[in-house]
């Protein structure tokens, strides 16, 4: 697997759709997750950010996803490369929530850590 793929691979494992926050389709409904696709090599940790989106009047469904990927990053999270490994950790702050214009849209921003070990 690629490095684009594991980032894909990574967060489509929540049970909810996930987009690269470029290709968000048109017809995309809630909740899914969005992230920013940012690759690198060796000895070079980057941020990435992703956001969940829910349509709901509650915090509780979305906050009990964020606490999931939360949970799954707990220790560092391997995903085996064709070439190589892909760590991932919370970053700090990790979850924020958001407003938004929508008063039926809830967000929460999403801060992690990113290490490729790859050429």
């Amino acid at each position: 697997m690629d490095k684009w793929k594991a980032l894909q691979s990574f967060w489509e494992s929540f049970d909810i759709p996930a987009y690269d926050e470029a290709t968000v389709p048109d017809d995309a409904t809630m909740p899914y997750i969005t992230y920013n696709a940012t690759v690198d090599s060796l000895n070079k940790p980057v941020v990435m950010t992703a956001s969940i989106w829910y349509r709901t009047n509650s915090w509780s469904e979305i906050s009990r996803k964020a606490e999931e990927i939360s949970n799954s990053l707990v220790q560092v999270k391997t995903i085996p490369l064709d070439v190589g490994y892909l760590y991932l950790t919370r970053g700090n702050p990790f979850a924020q929530r958001m407003a938004d214009d929508d008063d039926t849209v809830r967000r929460i921003y999403l801060v992690i850590m990113v290490e490729y070990l790859t050429p």
